[in-house]
């Protein structure tokens, strides 16, 4: 996985950081993101944060308008970007950036909302000179994550693997102590190499698979932990 560059720009009043990872050609990546979604080839991976509360109405022209052109996966997030969380196992790579703010079941009754405690993020708290200001807004609330391995896949063996992706995420909050499956706007991206035999099967206990969950489990772990640390200073 190439290392991603670290950007910031100025939005809704904020100072909102953007991760791209310049892939290049050579990959085929599979993503539940607006931008780029589904399978297909793509180049480039960005994932960028925006402000809590987000309602725009035009997010994939807006993330198209981040990246740098071309077949690309854009990812957004209130969560801020610059603390995320990386591993790797046996050449599986795989980033977090994560957002506990609204932790949610994926099976939850209907009509219930989900969780939510007040909170101004850290660049709106600064805009503002901290103390109270800004209550209500809610507290960011998505985990992204990106998993890179050196081989190929096939289309079935993808979408286990984003199958084995949501599985470790889940067991990695579970262990950090937050009662969920995750946050309702939650994304993935694997990236796989165009090229080469394609690997059959992407659940936990195959090769690669084992390798993904590992790696993403140990990021988000890793994530959730910082993310709590935060949260109580």
């Amino acid at each position: 996985m190439p290392r991603p560059s670290l950007t910031y720009r100025e939005e809704d009043g904020l100072r909102l950081g953007a991760l791209l990872w310049r892939f290049g050609p050579g990959w085929r990546m599979i993503s539940s993101a607006m931008l780029g979604g589904g399978v297909g080839r793509r180049e480039w991976v960005l994932n960028a944060q925006v402000a809590a509360g987000y309602a725009r109405m035009d997010p994939v022209e807006h993330m198209d308008a981040l990246g740098p052109g071309g077949p690309g996966v854009g990812m957004m997030t209130a969560a801020l970007v610059e603390r995320y969380a990386a591993a790797a196992d046996g050449g599986a790579e795989a980033v977090a950036t994560v957002g506990l703010g609204v932790p949610t079941w994926a099976a939850s009754p209907e009509g219930v909302p989900d969780p939510g405690v007040p909170y101004v993020p850290e660049p709106a708290r600064e805009a503002v000179g901290g103390g109270d200001a800004g209550a209500g807004v809610p507290r960011p609330g998505t985990i992204n994550i990106l998993v890179a391995v050196p081989v190929a896949f096939s289309d079935p063996a993808l979408v286990n693997a984003v199958m084995t992706v949501t599985e470790a995420k889940t067991q990695a909050l579970l262990e950090a102590g937050f009662p969920c499956t995750g946050t309702a706007s939650d994304a993935v991206c694997v990236a796989v190499r165009e090229e080469g035999p394609a690997e059959a099967f992407g659940g936990p206990r195959s090769l690669w698979g084992a390798r993904i969950a590992r790696a993403v489990h140990r990021a988000v772990l890793d994530g959730a932990r910082d993310w709590r640390a935060r949260r109580a200073t």
